[in-house]
């Protein structure tokens, strides 16, 4: 994906570039998304109250000074039951290999629970080097913040903890200074304009199922998913999507048209206006749900949507 209005500044000088991978790692809700959209300065990745928003490994290109930084926004990590589930979990951890740095987010307000405690655990007998963001500072009274702090250096010495609000800003500015310092030099692996490795296809299906998320929050449960069956250039500039909305039941297919169609409709209007501002261009986007009680089952979607297949 590449930003229609870049701003990212070049390297400032031939030879000193430098560019690294950081593994966003946390629990589901901790803030993740809105982190990585706060450091590369625009939305790279999709946002929504409900937790395991993310799916599938997505990176987020953010460039500081001479340093281009590869975010990694991995799916939350939790107790996986379902094949979705366990794809999601294994595309965390797949995310955090290889790493230049794991970053622990954590939700500030939320504090230590079992799922944090049980990350936390994981992560020491990790080689990667490692710091911990407390996220949504900006809700969090200031003494449930130090001793989270505390807690976290006893129970995981990272190299640094740092305390930020992704929805504010607050703290963002220092955090993206420290990653940018933190990375190994090396020539940058993205063009300078380049925000996301995302497929423009693949980014079409995360905005609409942003949107499914968005307008229907506990109506549609996570029985759903966004196939981009079409991605079609046009000769005057513009790009039509087809795409199949899958759920699991009738119920949910009437769910998401509404009543008279209008709930897809404004789906549609939605995601649409929403991918013109992202890709540059006029967009015709074309909805259509199909109930697929086992698409969960469906090896070709996996492929579609980012994920491997999980037994």
């Amino acid at each position: 994906m590449t930003a229609p209005h870049a701003e990212a500044g070049a390297p400032e000088q031939p030879g000193t570039e430098r560019c690294g991978l950081v593994a966003v790692v946390g629990a589901p809700n901790a803030g993740k998304s809105t982190l990585v959209n706060a450091l590369v300065g625009q939305k790279v990745a999709i946002v929504s109250p409900k937790a395991q928003t993310t799916r599938v490994r997505l990176m987020g290109i953010a460039i500081e000074g001479s340093s281009q930084i590869l975010l990694v926004d991995t799916p939350g990590i939790f107790d996986p039951r379902r094949r979705l589930d366990r794809a999601m979990v294994a595309a965390a951890w797949g995310g955090a290999t290889d790493a230049d740095l794991i970053a622990l987010v954590i939700d500030a307000k939320a504090g230590m629970k079992a799922k944090i405690e049980t990350l936390v655990e994981t992560l020491k007998d990790r080689r990667e080097p490692r710091i911990v963001i407390l996220n949504k500072v900006d809700v969090t009274p200031k003494e449930k913040l130090l001793e989270l702090a505390v807690q976290l250096q006893q129970a995981l010495d990272p190299e640094a903890i740092f305390m930020v609000s992704a929805a504010t800003g607050d703290g963002i500015a220092d955090l993206k200074a420290t990653l940018a310092a933190r990375m190994p030099g090396g020539p940058w692996h993205f063009p300078e304009d380049q925000v996301s490795d995302a497929t423009d296809r693949m980014l079409a299906a995360e905005v609409t199922r942003e949107q499914l998320y968005l307008q229907l929050h506990a109506e549609l449960p996570y029985d759903s998913a966004v196939e981009t069956e079409k991605y079609e250039e046009r000769k005057d500039g513009s790009v039509a999507i087809h795409q199949q909305i899958l759920v699991a039941r009738d119920t949910q297919r009437a769910i998401v048209l509404g009543k008279r169609g209008a709930r897809l409709k404004e789906i549609g209007s939605r995601a649409r206006a929403e991918l013109a501002e992202l890709l540059g261009r006029k967009v015709h986007l074309f909805l259509h749900v199909k109930v697929k009680p086992d698409w969960e089952e469906d090896r070709s979607l996996y492929k579609e949507i980012g994920l491997d297949w999980v037994d």
